[in-house]
C-alpha cells in the first residue's frame, strides 16, 4: 500500500516560489516557479482539444527537442494565453525567456503554463516583474506554490510519496489546479509532478502516459475540455536512485499513478459548486474502452448530475444515459447499485432484469444524501471495466461560470 500525503515537505534538487504579481485583483498569489538545480528528464501530456493555447504549443515543441534538459516551469494564472494568435506565442516565449534569464539557464530549458480567461493577452511586464521576485525567493513552500496556480479552485492541491529502493529512497510529489472545464481526455487542469529519481525521457513519458490514463483521464466535472490542459513530469536524479530495471519501473509507475490519482480526485472534490463526490464503477462491458464510454455518458449527463445534487435516487436517468452511450447493451442484463462512500461495502440494488427492484426508497434517499457516493453498474455482457470520478451539478456551478470573466 502506497502512502500518499496531501502535502509536500521537500524534493531533493527542487525549489519553488510564488508571488502576487498583480494578475489577480485581490492581491492573491498568482505566479509560481518550479525550479531544479540540475537538468531534468521531462515529459508532458497535453490537451487533445484542437484549439491549443500558446504555452501548450511551446511546451510540446521544447519537450520534443530538449527532453533531457528542462530546468524550470513558470506558471501564471488569470490569463490562459489561448486564442491569442502570433502575439500569444511570442508572449509565451517572452515569459520563458525572462524566466531563463532570471534563473541563469538557457531559454530552451524553461517550460511555461498559463491558466485563466481565454482570449486575453498576457500582461508580460507584470509577469516579468513577478518572475524576477520569485527567482529571488526560491525555497520549499510547495503549499504556497499550489495556491498561486489556483483560479476558481477553493483550496490547493498537493500530493507526495516517498519510496524505498535498493540504493536509497526517492520522492514523487505534485501540485495541480482545476475545478471547472474538466473532462477526458485530459481535463481543464494543470499539474506539475517532480521526482528526484533518475529516469530517461522515454521512461518519464511512458510512466506519465500510464499514470494519466488511470487518473487525470478518468475525471469529469462538467464535460468540457480546456485549451490549456497540461501535466508535466520532471525527474532530476538528485536522490541517485536510478530506475534501471522492469521491477523498479513498475514500482515507479504505481507510485506516480497514486500521486496523480490523489491530485485528480482532489480536482473533482473541489469542482465548481460541487457538493457530492461520485465514484462510477462500470463492469461487465464489452471491453475497457466501452466501460469508459458508458461511464462518461453517466458522468456528463446534466439530469444525472442534478439528481445527485437534489439527493434523488433517480436510477432511470442513469439507465437512460447508459442506453444512449453508444455502447450496445442489453437492458435485461443491466444491474445497478448505489452505496455510501467509496468502498461500497453495503450496496443497494436498484435495477435488474430490465426493471426496478423492490428497494427501500428511504434507504436509497439516505445514500443519496451522503457527500460521497458510489454507483456500480454491471452491464452483464463482457469483461471490460473502468472506474471514473465525477460530481453533482449545483446552482453554484451556474453562478460561478455565468460570471467567470466579470
Amino acid at each position: 500500500m502506497i502512502e500518499i500525503k496531501p502535502f509536500i515537505e521537500s524534493v531533493a534538487g527542487f525549489r519553488v516560489a510564488s508571488v502576487a504579481a498583480g494578475l489577480k485583483e485581490n492581491g492573491a498569489l498568482d505566479l509560481a516557479l518550479v525550479v531544479s538545480d540540475r537538468p531534468c528528464a521531462a515529459a508532458g501530456v497535453f490537451t487533445t482539444n484542437r484549439v491549443k493555447a500558446a504555452p501548450v504549443l511551446l511546451d510540446a515543441e521544447r519537450l520534443a527537442r530538449n527532453p533531457n534538459g528542462i530546468r524550470a516551469v513558470a506558471i501564471n494564472t488569470r490569463c490562459a494565453n489561448a486564442c491569442t494568435g502570433e502575439r500569444g506565442l511570442a508572449d509565451a516565449h517572452a515569459m520563458a525567456r525572462h524566466t531563463a534569464r532570471a534563473l541563469h539557464v538557457q531559454d530552451e530549458d524553461v517550460l511555461v503554463l498559463s491558466t485563466g480567461v481565454i482570449g486575453t493577452h498576457l500582461p508580460v511586464d507584470k509577469i516579468a516583474a513577478g518572475i524576477d521576485r520569485a527567482a529571488e525567493e526560491l525555497g520549499h513552500d510547495w503549499d504556497a506554490a499550489a495556491r498561486a496556480i489556483m483560479t476558481t479552485d477553493t483550496r490547493p492541491k498537493l500530493a507526495s510519496t516517498c519510496l524505498s529502493a535498493s540504493l536509497g529512497s526517492y520522492t514523487i510529489a505534485g501540485i495541480a489546479k482545476g475545478a471547472g472545464m474538466i473532462a477526458p481526455n485530459m481535463a481543464t487542469m494543470l499539474a506539475v509532478i517532480v521526482t528526484d529519481a533518475a529516469l530517461t525521457p522515454g521512461q518519464a513519458q511512458h510512466a506519465l502516459v500510464c499514470a494519466c490514463e488511470e487518473t487525470f483521464n478518468r475525471i469529469i466535472v462538467d464535460g468540457d475540455m480546456s485549451t490549456n490542459d497540461t501535466v508535466l513530469l520532471l525527474a532530476n536524479g538528485a536522490s541517485r536512485v536510478v530506475i534501471d530495471d522492469a521491477e523498479a519501473e513498475r514500482c515507479f509507475i504505481e507510485a506516480l499513478t497514486a500521486v496523480a490519482r490523489q491530485l485528480a480526485q482532489s480536482i473533482v472534490r473541489d469542482g465548481e459548486g460541487v457538493t457530492k463526490f461520485i465514484t462510477l464503477k462500470i463492469g461487465g462491458a464489452p471491453d475497457a474502452a466501452a466501460a469508459r464510454q458508458i461511464g462518461s455518458a453517466i458522468a456528463t449527463s446534466p439530469l444525472v448530475k442534478t439528481a445527485f445534487y437534489g439527493g434523488d435516487a433517480n436510477w432511470g436517468r442513469i439507465i437512460a444515459a447508459v442506453g444512449r452511450s453508444g455502447v450496445p447493451v442489453d437492458p435485461a442484463a443491466l444491474r445497478l447499485w448505489i452505496a455510501q462512500g467509496e468502498d461500497a461495502l453495503a450496496e443497494l440494488l436498484l435495477f435488474e432484469h430490465g426493471m426496478p427492484t423492490n428497494y427501500s426508497e428511504a434507504a436509497a434517499t439516505a445514500i443519496m444524501a451522503a457527500p460521497s457516493i458510489t454507483v456500480h453498474l454491471d452491464c452483464g455482457i463482457g469483461d471490460g471495466s473502468a472506474t471514473l470520478w465525477t460530481c453533482d451539478l449545483s446552482h453554484d456551478y451556474v453562478s460561478i461560470n455565468g460570471h467567470y470573466r466579470s
